[in-house]
């Protein structure tokens, strides 16, 4: 059934433009508000970053990218987008001093260093997020990519619940929107109705695999991007062939990656080109 709502849904969807604004079509804002099936590249980790491919924007991490990495991605003009944590609390960050005791909570099953943070004492937490965004701010970024804001659907190790995560991530939206920058929802896909006015696209992880891409498409059907991936060294990981034609006719920009999310990748745009006439411009923004 929700293979069926999905086409059903494809079929509804009208081409976006190839060309890109930094305000959307309320004129409200003048950050970057991405329209579907724009293209990107995701790289958290690894040796070394390509800045010459064929995309629009790149998502990198905020702490350990480079200087001259940003500055080539300037250089061309190229989107960036910069990752934080915005859920738990990494020891390895330069702010890791930062957090009080009061507000760590239980360890990451998957992240054994990482542990939840207690996102309702924004007097604690909120300062510390703030000079995380003006950290994106003074380095060039675009936007940012807050990750981990689902804590309450997670073992955290405090009694949080929906109301808890949506005043968090609004906040989180209000605060990168007061600085100018582009904010995207990641995962969180049951708030997705009530956020989607709040954020300018969604990044998804493995919602093909998992059966729950009908959640994203709030965000599609206000013309706002949603970028994704599947893992292709999970278990049960699917095969590119199963997903990305869905994804490009969705209007999905869709990635298949390893769950360390290294230089390597394919692009389901490129590999299975997107189902619909572009007008001579090219299969993808650029």
């Amino acid at each position: 059934m929700k293979g069926f709502l999905l086409l059903a849904f494809a079929c509804t969807v009208q081409a976006a433009e190839p060309t890109l604004l930094r305000a959307g079509a309320s004129g409200v804002g003048n950050w970057w508000q991405p329209k579907p099936r724009t293209s990107w590249h995701w790289q958290l980790s690894g040796t070394t970053i390509d800045t010459s491919l064929p995309v629009t924007m790149y998502d990198l991490d905020l702490f350990e990218t480079s200087d001259a990495v940003i500055d080539a991605l300037k250089e061309q003009g190229k989107v960036l987008i910069c990752y934080f944590s915005a859920g738990t609390w990494e020891p390895y960050r330069p702010d890791a001093d930062d957090f009080p005791e009061s507000v760590l909570g239980n360890y990451l099953p998957d992240w054994p260093e990482e542990r939840w943070l207690d996102i309702r004492d924004l007097d604690t937490l909120g300062p510390i997020m703030e000079a995380r965004l003006d950290l994106a701010l003074a380095r060039g970024c675009d936007g940012v990519e807050p990750d981990l804001v689902d804590a309450y659907t997670n073992d955290s190790g405090f009694p949080l619940d929906a109301s808890d995560q949506l005043r968090y991530n609004r906040w989180l939206a209000e605060q990168a929107h007061a600085r100018g920058l582009s904010v995207g929802l990641k995962n969180d896909l049951e708030q997705v109705a009530e956020l989607v006015d709040d954020f300018d696209w969604a990044l998804n992880e493995q919602c093909f695999q998992y059966q729950e891409c009908e959640y994203l498409l709030p965000f599609i059907q206000q013309r706002k991007a949603v970028f994704g991936v599947e893992y292709l060294d999970q278990p049960d990981a699917l095969d590119p062939a199963t997903y990305c034609p869905e994804a490009n006719t969705l209007g999905f920009a869709w990635l298949e990656k390893t769950f360390d999310l290294d230089e390597e990748g394919q692009r389901c745009w490129e590999a299975y080109p997107w189902a619909y006439s572009t007008g001579g411009q090219g299969a993808v923004s650029r």
